[in-house]
């Protein structure tokens, strides 16, 4: 060896740190302010949800409170909800039938409608989903006079019943509404499925109403869960058409029931009631969309990649 070299060996460590691509200043502003990005979209989410919580859990008498934690906590805002004049109970019972009775009817006949547009040729079959997504786009305030003189009619030769204070009357509207979005989304989610699925179980002895219901639609079903979530969603939570055709309060839904909340005593301001109601009606849900949610991603994003 001459003199004057000297060898030195490097440690496996050294060696990985010396073929770690070191990144650029930019690039490691960029990562700390998506994250930070993302830190306050997620607080922005959260924080109205949180601070209903905190709300429901002040005494009645403290509903003014701007405190982050409740101090005293109590119970006694949900004692509330279920007492007294407020009928929420009642009115939990008539939401959960009137946006199950939606989703289950407007499952059965989007699916239908998806499928047939899905995999039948004719013409003008991009003008049909277009109309029918174009039809969900009318404002419900728009609606409202027109179904409210159509539902009201008392004369018994007139062509439409009478379906003032009936699930009827508030189902059919909801339908005007879940009907396109479903089409639309389980069309998207028919049309990525291989359509020589069928010709196979039609070839094992399947007619195609057999191979559709066998094959098909276990094979859509993320798409078809997150169709019922989206449907039941809208249909849990729309207040409009609920207070104008539900007007008896043993008919009247969760929403329409908060909206009229008279407190705990009947003179107190309902801040804490309210809140409380909300955290009722909310968790169910959100508490739904977490369990599910790799279905509904899945769904959603159905179509997206051929």
């Amino acid at each position: 060896m001459a003199a004057g070299v000297v060898e030195h060996h490097l440690s496996q460590a050294e060696v990985a740190q010396l073929a770690k691509p070191r990144r650029p200043l930019g690039a490691k502003i960029g990562v700390v302010a998506s994250y930070v990005g993302m830190a306050l979209i997620v607080i922005y989410c959260i924080l109205p949800f949180y601070w209903m919580i905190v709300s429901s859990l002040r005494l009645p008498s403290m509903g003014l409170s701007t405190s982050f934690l409740p101090d005293p906590p109590s119970i006694e805002n949900f004692k509330g909800v279920f007492s007294g004049q407020n009928n929420f109970g009642r009115s939990l019972i008539n939401s959960v039938i009137i946006s199950g009775a939606t989703t289950i009817i407007t499952l059965l006949v989007g699916m239908v409608a998806a499928y047939a547009l899905a995999r039948l040729q004719f013409k003008g079959k991009g003008g049909v989903l277009w109309i029918i997504m174009a039809c969900s786009m009318f404002p419900q305030i728009t609606l409202i006079v027109p179904l409210l003189k159509m539902f009201s009619q008392t004369d018994p030769f007139e062509w439409f019943p009478y379906w003032i204070n009936t699930y009827q009357g508030v189902i059919l509207p909801y339908l005007a509404f879940g009907l396109p979005l479903a089409v639309w989304n389980l069309t998207a989610f028919f049309r990525q499925l291989p359509v020589e699925l069928e010709h196979a179980a039609m070839v094992d002895g399947c007619t195609p109403g057999q191979a559709f219901r066998k094959v098909i639609v276990p094979l859509a079903a993320p798409g078809v869960f997150t169709t019922a979530i989206i449907v039941f969603i809208g249909a849990w939570n729309e207040f409009l058409i609920a207070l104008t055709f539900l007007q008896d309060a043993n008919m009247q839904t969760a929403t329409v029931a908060i909206s009229k909340f008279t407190g705990t005593t009947g003179f107190d301001t309902p801040y804490g009631t309210i809140m409380a109601a909300g955290v009722i009606v909310t968790v169910p849900l959100l508490a739904a969309v977490l369990i599910f949610q790799r279905r509904i991603v899945a769904g959603l994003t159905a179509g997206g990649v051929k």
